[in-house]
């Protein structure tokens, strides 16, 4: 099998994704699929009320389309297109019932159980079908890996929950996690291509979706992702990572969704531990920088440096 570059798929998903948000954009104004902004949050978010939300129905269509022109000659990917289509459906439902139906809650935490439902589909695939071992590669150690044995399914179970709730949680400023993403994308998408691994095309398309994405979700955003997008973005990641025996690469390159689950578990056990005291400001920790005085696109750009660079030094290891 012959594995492309990474530009082309880029290029199209690129394009597909700048055409369709302009005109998806006023559909979800008039449906007043508009962001409700927390009292509680930074007053700079008022403003942001009503900004229409469930954006990320342009990155996964663009991915689709992309995906789909490839999808004969690079099979590998269809399970990265599962997860990741997967995980978007389950962010769109929980946005329909929030902004449409207008439902604060969201999806039921039963209904949430659909995640563990999806990702024990991709398990069953990885396991029984890909061929692919989850022994996992060791960063900076070329050439060796780590088998888990019985713990590597319950592993995979966290690594895919984990990162889609990572991604999840770095969704709360215009441009964040668009911009840390189309790092960690490129990433896989130079190692895909590098360890000839047959998932490029989907690497690609979400890159150039992202691309095209930000051109409206910058700041000021005209659009947020919602939870159809950094869902999506999150099963994208682990299944890529995963189908390259890569898991171990995501908390290098994608430090910055650890830090964001991290800040948010250690405010609520600080909180609970401490009688009501607050170890940040407030959580994720792109907020307390925010509360801290810190400007939006400071932060983004911020946290999109230190991904980049994290992302060479894991490049350097290929």
């Amino acid at each position: 099998m012959r594995e492309i570059g990474i530009i082309v798929p880029m290029l199209i998903s690129f394009a597909v994704s700048v055409v369709m948000a302009p005109l998806l954009i006023p559909v979800l104004v008039k449906l007043k699929a508009g962001q409700t902004v927390r009292d509680d949050g930074p007053k700079t978010h008022l403003k942001k009320s009503g900004t229409p939300t469930m954006g990320g129905i342009v990155i996964l269509v663009s991915v689709t389309v992309t995906s789909l022109l490839y999808a004969d000659e690079y099979r590998k990917m269809i399970p990265v297109l599962f997860l990741t289509l997967g995980f978007g459906m389950i962010g769109f439902l929980d946005d329909f019932i929030k902004v449409i139906l207008k439902r604060s809650m969201g999806l039921s935490p039963l209904q949430k159980l659909s995640q563990i439902l999806v990702t024990s589909l991709f398990a069953y695939y990885m396991v029984n079908m890909s061929g692919i071992s989850l022994a996992m590669r060791i960063p900076f150690l070329k050439g060796q890996y780590i088998d888990f044995g019985i713990l590597n399914v319950p592993l995979l179970f966290l690594v895919v929950i984990g990162t889609a709730n990572g991604t999840n949680f770095t969704d709360g400023l215009d441009g964040l996690l668009g911009s840390v993403t189309v790092l960690t994308s490129t990433f896989f998408s130079v190692a895909a291509a590098l360890l000839m691994t047959g998932i490029s095309p989907i690497t690609c398309s979400v890159a150039g979706a992202l691309l095209g994405f930000l051109l409206f979700n910058v700041h000021p955003a005209s659009v947020f992702m919602g939870d159809t997008g950094s869902l999506a973005l999150g099963g994208f990641l682990s299944a890529s990572a995963y189908m390259m025996q890569m898991p171990l690469y995501l908390p290098i390159v994608g430090l910055v969704y650890v830090i964001e689950v991290l800040s948010v578990i250690m405010q609520v056990l600080y909180f609970r531990i401490s009688g009501g005291r607050r170890l940040l400001k407030m959580a994720p920790l792109h907020h307390h920088f925010e509360l801290c005085g810190f400007s939006e696109v400071s932060i983004v750009a911020i946290f999109s440096v230190a991904t980049a660079i994290l992302c060479m030094l894991a490049l350097f290891d290929l």
